[in-house]
């Protein structure tokens, strides 16, 4: 392997599996659980989805029964162990596991990497989260629909394992500049954060209450909409709009209604995490400028217009205005998925999936809307558009920033942890706490 050809001639290089020769070690898969071994409490299972790039993602979890544990004989995690992802990119990502407050278990597809004493546990970490590292894994996985490397290849790879004084320092190194690294991705996803809201403030305000600040307002009596521009109606839904039941054409791609608005041809955005139906029963045409409001997802923002010409699934009412030449639904839209961004879809609370609730056209159809002039509607529309478009260069900028920044991480880990960086007489600057941390671990 090329990136082990570089490394320092001092330093030593050995399959990871080696690192777990001691009686006390472990190098060994997770526990093969299956759906019906679940319970709602007891020992806590945790699965590849836990597993970030060098950190333990806390997400949701199941648990299995003491019963099931002794049973299958499962393997119970340690604080201190490495986890080793084989499952899903990149593979071969490893975290730390700190506290745990459960009897812990994880699945089969999780190493459970316990080292001897004798090497550095974050800085294997750090090295499992390098570029050229992730580079060999990628290129040992197999498999068509999921990729993943077996624990008898993740074990033979050769890594760098320089001195245990160095392995302190460059994670001493490490933790104190990625932290400077991330301290700059966190101001910038602050950035980012207030955009969106800023961007949110601007629909939400310019739908309900028009765009000119002298219009003497009136109460609407809706609570999602407040008090309104004084010369505008309010209107039920259904007075609005009705809901179509075209038919579809043979060819037609099927359209999605997204959770941050938009609706349009699932292969414009993505295939990947959708379950495709074999008989596509109840289907129905969507045609471009459509109003397409999702029963189920569109308490969470899928509500919008189709920019494209498709069929969709019956989950979705597909609606249309009664006159056109009075109702510009770009602008219906925008306003209508404020019933979803204020939180009152969500209020009305009938779901049966967990923070789900099912809005269809019975529902929709029965609210009050405000109706500016038709040219209004047209002006709120186009001047929402350009606010969007400004807001959303400045989003790219910082977007651009994390991205170069994530850059200047991987490459800073990746040369570290090969010895491309002398650090032998690195030390941290006085006022941080890895000066003292490194002098205890090099000396315990």
């Amino acid at each position: 392997m090329e990136w082990l050809n570089s490394t320092p001639a001092h330093w030593s290089k050995a399959p990871i599996k080696y690192l777990a020769l001691a009686a006390s070690s472990v190098f060994l898969d997770g526990d093969w659980i299956e759906s019906k071994d679940l319970s709602d409490d007891g020992v806590r299972y945790i699965t590849t989805g836990n597993i970030g790039e060098g950190f333990y993602k806390e997400q949701s979890s199941g648990f299995i029964t003491e019963k099931t544990f002794n049973k299958l004989d499962c393997t119970e995690i340690l604080e201190g162990d490495i986890l080793i992802s084989r499952l899903n990119k990149p593979i071969g990502r490893a975290c730390l596991v700190s506290e745990l407050n459960f009897k812990t278990v994880t699945s089969v597809d999780n190493v459970i990497f316990r080292t001897d004493e004798s090497y550095n546990k974050k800085y294997l970490v750090y090295l499992f989260s390098s570029n050229y590292y992730f580079q060999h894994t990628g290129n040992l996985a197999r498999g068509t629909t999921m990729q993943r490397i077996s624990r008898g290849l993740l074990g033979n790879i050769r890594i760098p394992v320089p001195l245990l004084s160095e392995q302190v320092i460059i994670t001493a190194f490490l933790d104190h500049e990625t932290t400077k690294i991330d301290n700059l991705m966190e101001k910038q996803q602050q950035l980012i954060e207030l955009l969106k809201e800023k961007r949110q403030a601007v629909i939400s305000h310019a739908v309900t209450k028009g765009l000119n600040p002298d219009a003497p307002m009136k109460d609407s009596g809706v609570d999602w909409l407040g008090n309104i521009p004084e010369h505008w109606m309010l209107k039920r839904a259904k007075f609005i709009f009705r809901k179509m039941q075209r038919p579809i054409s043979k060819h037609a791609g099927i359209i999605t209604a997204f959770r941050d608005g938009h609706v349009t041809l699932r292969q414009n955005k993505r295939t990947d995490g959708f379950t495709f139906a074999i008989k596509e029963i109840g289907y129905q045409g969507v045609l471009k400028g459509d109003l397409v409001i999702h029963a189920m997802d569109g308490f969470a923002g899928a509500i919008g217009v189709s920019d494209s010409n498709g069929k969709c699934s019956p989950v979705c009412s597909v609606c249309i205005p009664h006159k056109k030449t009075q109702v510009y639904t770009s602008y219906y839209g925008y306003l209508v998925r404020q019933l979803a961004v204020t939180n009152f879809i969500q209020s009305l609370s009938k779901g049966i999936r967990e923070r789900s609730t099912e809005f269809r056209f019975n529902e929709f159809s029965e609210l009050p809307l405000p109706i500016p002039n038709y040219e209004e509607q047209i002006f709120i529309f186009k001047y929402i558009k350009r606010q969007e478009e400004k807001i959303d260069v400045l989003l790219q900028k910082q977007l651009q920033q994390i991205d170069l920044l994530k850059e200047r991480r991987t490459a800073l880990i990746a040369a570290a942890v090969t010895g491309k960086i002398d650090l032998r007489d690195w030390t941290p600057p006085a006022s941080s706490t890895e000066a003292s941390l490194a002098a205890e671990e090099a000396t315990a």
